[in-house]
């Protein structure tokens, strides 16, 4: 089977995320997103260029956990796709436009910390446990099921030995 991927964005959250309702009564959560751009140079430092945005869009449940989590000024990285549309002005100048349909959104590991929640897990041995990676994907997902939502267990980033210790 292929691998399945879709278009991703990261940046910043601009704005306060809004949440609203469309017409139809589903949610819809707004964020302008921000992009800092970088040119390296041939020393190999980069310099900081114009900072961009964007409007990034989110629908239904999705949109209200994402409002429910996220926070302007956070670092994020969404997974979805662009969607290219046309805008008339009061003097009826047409423009091109587009936004970034957002389907998952979360917090970008690499600028933020942040804590996991999750269910107890069964140990090794017991009914239900898992033995390696070839039955991760299967098996958790047919156990918790493909909607299940975060528990309890809190997972802590690991803590470097001092140098010392390491023998530095």
């Amino acid at each position: 089977m292929p691998l399945k991927t879709q278009t991703s964005v990261s940046g910043f959250v601009a704005s306060t995320p809004m949440l609203t309702r469309t017409d139809n009564g589903d949610a819809r959560l707004f964020i302008k997103l921000g992009q800092e751009h970088y040119t390296r140079n041939p020393d190999g430092s980069f310099t900081q260029g114009e900072t961009t945005f964007h409007d990034l869009v989110m629908f239904r449940r999705s949109a209200e956990r994402a409002a429910a989590q996220i926070e302007k000024m956070d670092w994020v990285v969404a997974e979805g796709y662009v969607h290219p549309y046309t805008v008339t002005d009061a003097d009826g100048q047409m423009s091109e436009r587009e936004e970034f349909i957002a389907r998952r959104i979360g917090h970008d590991s690499a600028r933020s910390n942040y804590t996991v929640h999750r269910k107890p897990r069964p140990l090794a041995g017991e009914a239900g446990a898992i033995d390696g990676p070839s039955q991760a994907s299967g098996q958790a997902v047919a156990a918790r099921g493909p909607n299940s939502q975060a528990g309890t267990a809190t997972i802590q980033p690991a803590t470097r030995p001092a140098p010392a210790a390491i023998g530095m």
